[in-house]
């Protein structure tokens, strides 16, 4: 007679709700400012003017450009809010230490033999990283919806198309970093990490 040995199970992560309830929210944001800002590219593609390369309809939001610019700012306006609270939660409970890249990091990826360790590494410097892209989205998102209000942000990209330009990189920019930060993620805690990161009813 044999007895069986369980076999042991990984243990359930579990994150902040202020983690959560910030994810939740940030991927419908940016879902809904990305297919609106499809539609508004559409009424005048940022290369080649009218007659430039268009996104198919299905994958816009608004339906015209008036529609989607509506989209567009009032998910701007979420997702502005929903990261300046969630700036202020990670500044009062002092979570930064363990999100942002710091000089331990930047010693590991030249000494650490640690994969493990590397990929935390990696993780907190992406993660850094998409904070000035996300700025410079806003900053040129306000210059392009209030040109007449703030005339020097256009002035200091040089003119209207190079602010657009500038707008519209910012847009491959959060998409690669979406895809490195859910890929580290799931290299540094297996699905149940990025699970755990939205929030589940």
């Amino acid at each position: 007679m044999s007895a069986t040995i369980p076999q042991k199970t990984r243990k359930k992560l579990k994150q902040a709700i202020g983690a959560k309830i910030f994810h939740s929210v940030n991927i419908i944001s940016v879902f809904l400012l990305l297919t609106s800002g499809l539609r508004i590219y559409n009424a005048n593609p940022v290369f080649g003017g009218r007659s430039g390369l268009h996104i198919p309809p299905i994958f816009t939001l608004g339906g015209w450009l008036a529609g989607g610019r509506n989209w567009h700012f009032a998910a701007m306006w979420l997702f502005s809010l929903n990261l300046l609270w969630y700036g202020l939660y990670i500044l009062i409970t002092r979570r930064w230490r363990h999100r942002f890249v710091g000089t331990n990091d930047l010693k590991a990826l030249q000494k650490s033999q640690n994969p493990q360790r590397l990929i935390y590494a990696w993780h907190r410097i992406v993660y850094t990283s998409i904070i000035p892209v996300l700025l410079l989205a806003l900053f040129t998102g306000i210059g392009m919806y209030k040109p007449a209000q703030f005339p020097g942000i256009v002035d200091m990209f040089g003119n209207w198309q190079a602010l657009r330009i500038v707008h519209f990189a910012s847009v491959p920019m959060v998409i690669v970093f979406i895809i490195i930060h859910s890929t580290l993620g799931r290299q540094a805690g297996g699905e149940q990490l990025p699970e755990s990161m939205f929030w589940k009813i």
